[in-house]
């Protein structure tokens, strides 16, 4: 037995990241985050160190196309506080879908499936998350590599 070998770290000076284009259009939400999320985290790629932000960038397009299955558009409730007295608001899915701003859905699924306990790393990580809510980016220049969620699993996608 060779007790010499030791557990492998990775160092920030070491760390190659990529930049991922995911199409949102008639993509599962929970299917979605999850997935976006361990990339964002770096959970993909063998030296994921889990103090460290191994994670690559992800770019999400179409994201007022992507599908909420079951009622849960119109039962999931999102709340936010103002700070002041009786200032709690609350809003559903399907509202924020239909409003100016429909890639908060995503941003927010995602978000809350990163650990909550090292803000600082939390935050580097969302840092490297773009979602728009139509098809246009401009992160062409990054060479973006095309990852296919409906390839990956017919659960994933769902028809209108």
């Amino acid at each position: 037995m060779n007790l010499t070998a030791k557990t492998y770290s990775a160092k920030p000076a070491e760390i190659t990241r990529k930049w991922h284009l995911i199409d949102a259009e008639g993509v599962v939400l929970g299917r979605l985050a999850a997935e976006v999320a361990k990339i964002l985290r770096g959970k993909h790629k063998p030296t994921f160190t889990k103090h460290i932000d191994t994670g690559d960038h992800v770019v999400i397009i179409n994201a007022e196309k992507v599908k909420i299955t079951g009622d849960k558009a119109v039962d999931r409730v999102y709340y936010k506080h103002t700070g002041h007295p009786g200032g709690i608001k609350e809003t559903t899915a399907a509202k924020i879908l239909a409003s100016k701003f429909p890639e908060r859905v995503i941003q927010m699924a995602i978000k809350r499936m990163l650990n909550r306990k090292r803000f600082s790393l939390t935050n580097d990580q969302l840092g490297k998350l773009r979602v728009y809510a139509g098809a246009e980016h401009p992160h062409a220049a990054q060479k973006l590599e095309v990852l296919d969620l409906a390839k990956k699993n017919p659960k994933n996608k769902r028809a209108a």
